[in-house]
């Protein structure tokens, strides 16, 4: 989904600041880059989970490059097809579900990433990549514009969900951990008790990122939490009305504690839906239909009491 719609310079959710160089804000209004620091006092003190958080789906898949192999989330029969250069150009149009970077997406307010990843065959550095049907940029450079963003911005949390892995070994986890360690540092929040996670007491211990690992390789580093710990139900679908329906029932019967809770307000296209909108792609095939439910944002949260 295009959690945030296309705006380079300004961006239609609010007021977006970045701190100049003396360290103040450009703006007196409320910014979106700032959202949690902003935030009145009385939440301060309220569990997380019970915040609603605004997410992006597929994040890293602003760009794809489609002269790279394809991706091993695919199919034998896509594969084949790709060695026709025409067919690449055309996953890219369904690969790309994002138009902001990774720093964009933060200063327009997203603070939940959903990622994928993988090794990339040939490679023999054990590099690991963002993936989406075609390679993305490398992980090791996401992490880096994401705590670059994080030092400027003290008071900002985000959740890195890392859901899908494809192509790798224990070595490959072994690398992928350690990047997230060099990147992020002591703003890492060790796992814990959900209900225990507040703004206040994240900032009083200066973390700023949550690690969700769904692998069991999580339970080597204190620092990562089992995928367990943040459900996200998928529709499946093409149809806003039972997207709507399932977002609705996913809420009403999510666990009342110790997890979060993502609600994935996307379409999903079918293979019918991809070949009648071949060439248009996704953004001009199912991203219009969003606007129907633009009521229902992405969120993950308990239900506030």
């Amino acid at each position: 989904m295009l959690a945030v719609r296309k705006a380079r310079r300004k961006l239609r959710m609010g007021t977006i600041c970045s701190p100049n160089p003396s360290g103040t804000k450009t703006s007196s209004e409320v910014c979106n880059a700032d959202w949690m620091a902003s935030l009145p006092p009385h939440l301060h003190n309220l569990p997380l989970s019970n915040l609603a958080i605004p997410g992006s789906h597929d994040s890293f898949s602003y760009w794809v490059d489609e002269k790279s192999p394809v991706g091993p989330d695919q199919t034998q029969a896509i594969k084949r097809l790709a060695r026709i250069s025409l067919v690449k150009k055309l996953m890219k149009k369904w690969s790309v579900t994002q138009n902001l970077t990774f720093r964009e997406q933060l200063e327009a307010g997203i603070r939940y990433f959903d990622l994928r990843v993988s090794s990339k065959p040939g490679d023999a550095d054990q590099e690991i990549y963002f993936i989406h049907g075609l390679f993305g940029i490398k992980v090791w450079d996401g992490l880096m514009e994401i705590d670059s963003f994080l030092t400027q911005h003290p008071q900002e949390i985000i959740f890195l969900d890392f859901n899908h892995f494809y192509a790798m070994d224990e070595t490959h986890h072994k690398c992928l951990v350690l990047r997230i360690q060099e990147a992020f540092g002591n703003k890492l929040c060790p796992a814990c008790s959900v209900e225990s996670l507040t703004l206040r007491t994240l900032w009083e211990k200066n973390c700023q990122v949550l690690i969700f690992y769904h692998c069991p390789f999580y339970k080597q580093y204190p620092f990562l939490w089992p995928g367990k710990k943040i459900p996200a139900p998928w529709a499946n679908t093409t149809s806003v009305r039972k997207l709507i329906l399932f977002l609705e029932t996913t809420l009403s019967e999510r666990a009342p504690w110790g997890s979060f809770h993502v609600s994935q307000a996307i379409l999903t296209p079918r293979v019918k839906t991809i070949a009648r909108g071949l060439v248009g792609g996704l953004k001009n095939t199912l991203v219009h239909r969003l606007a129907l439910i633009s009521v229902y944002p992405l969120r993950f949260s308990r239900r506030s009491r």
